[in-house]
């Protein structure tokens, strides 16, 4: 059964109070499946991040309600759904943290190398930069949610880079490389990275497949950077 259809079951079966009584309430009706528990939690709280990331500058444009669309291809069945929890996102008084906080418990159950949090942090980029560019109160934002995910500055800057400056920051940079490494180790990091990055593992971790807009841009970018260091270094 599609995600999107347990989520519009959900809906229609709890009071809409506030964004953060229905995330809390996900864990009584799924009570005894954890894996959609996980799944719908994880959804409802990326709906929520991204409504508030939309208004982070103070205004929602129609290029960010695209973007978000664009990763999350909902059944025209179950839009009214999705967008109810979106706009709830957007009018509650409670502040993004909290919503932050509750995807960083989700990822850390039952997970000892959890990759959803860069997913998510490449999900709300990608809605930042929607419209151009990232405003400096969405890049206060962003590296807030990045605190609260356990990211330090230099991982932060590694994945604003993939989109910040058209995504043409520097490759080395991206790649999480330091300047004068070998061309075997810059290789070897790089197939690393399209091993962590790959779609196949969003698919694999249960994800809704409209994430795999997400993986696809990051492993465009990850080659891009590679094809740009391995340029420099055969030419060294």
């Amino acid at each position: 059964m599609s995600i999107w259809v347990r989520i519009g079951e959900f809906v229609t079966s709890v009071t809409l109070n506030a964004i953060s009584s229905v995330i809390e309430a996900v864990q009584t009706v799924f009570e005894g499946d954890a894996d959609t528990r996980r799944r719908v939690a994880f959804s409802i709280a990326m709906i929520a991040l991204s409504a508030k990331m939309a208004k982070a500058d103070g205004v929602v444009t129609q290029d960010e309600i695209r973007a978000f669309q664009n990763i999350f291809s909902v059944p025209q069945e179950e839009r009214a759904h999705v967008a109810r929890l979106y706009d709830l996102a957007r009018q509650d008084v409670a502040g993004f943290e909290s919503y932050a906080r509750q995807l960083a418990r989700l990822c850390s159950e039952g997970q000892s190398n959890c990759h959803l949090l860069e997913d998510i942090l490449d999900g709300l980029f990608h809605i930042a930069t929607a419209d151009g560019y990232v405003h400096d109160k969405e890049m206060a934002f962003l590296s807030r949610v990045a605190e609260i995910f356990g990211f330090d500055e230099a991982e932060f800057e590694r994945i604003a880079l993939r989109y910040v400056e058209g995504g043409e920051g520097d490759p080395y940079a991206i790649l999480g490389l330091v300047r004068g490494v070998t061309f075997e180790e810059a290789r070897k990091r790089y197939r690393a990275l399209v091993k962590e990055h790959h779609p196949d593992r969003l698919i694999a971790e249960g994800l809704p497949l409209e994430f795999i807009t997400i993986a696809n841009a990051r492993l465009a970018a990850i080659n891009a950077a590679w094809a740009s260091v391995e340029k420099q270094l055969e030419a060294a």
